[in-house]
């Protein structure tokens, strides 16, 4: 059981930590600009709630007042699918940097993996497929290989190092 930090002296605040950086209780503010740079609302909230958590309250009072803009710019904390998929059913256009895949060194990447539209499968590194099994609470689409298969695969130490064998690849849906 993971056990949660909780600061005796402001249990508001939340543990925060990120890459090498200091260990410590903090918050984080979130802002939104125009394109002047003037802060048009913030939304302040425990040091470990992730950017795309905050981002909801804080776009919900924005969004009451549309004369600002139809680019909407944001860092890559923010870079989520979902934050995408609401600002584009809003008619703005949502521009994120680019964020590299996020995978372990000397494992294969995703796009190692073919995504076959026809058939709605993956295809590994070693031509096996793997097949949709179902859809995450998260709207994230996953596919499976064959634990039979992965076993004795040449390629296995650098695809999965899991316990049961098997590889798993979300796709948004």
């Amino acid at each position: 059981m993971m056990t949660q930090k909780v600061s005796t002296t402001d249990p508001d605040s939340g543990w925060f930590h990120k890459g090498e950086h200091k260990q410590v209780f903090a918050y984080a503010a979130n802002t939104c600009c125009d394109r002047n740079h003037y802060v048009l609302d913030f939304e302040v909230t425990a040091g470990n709630v992730h950017d795309s958590v905050s981002f909801w309250p804080l776009y919900r009072r924005l969004k009451q007042n549309w004369k600002y803009g139809v680019y909407y710019v944001m860092d890559a904390g923010y870079k989520i699918p979902a934050i995408a998929r609401q600002l584009i059913k809003d008619g703005k256009i949502p521009v994120m940097p680019y964020k590299r895949p996020m995978s372990k060194a000397g494992y294969f990447k995703k796009y190692d993996y073919v995504y076959d539209e026809f058939f709605d499968c993956y295809l590994c590194p070693n031509h096996r497929v793997l097949h949709y099994t179902t859809t995450n609470r998260e709207g994230y689409r996953e596919y499976k290989s064959d634990w039979l298969v992965c076993q004795n695969c040449p390629y296995r130490g650098r695809c999965t190092n899991s316990k049961d064998d098997v590889k798993v690849i979300t796709r948004h849906v």
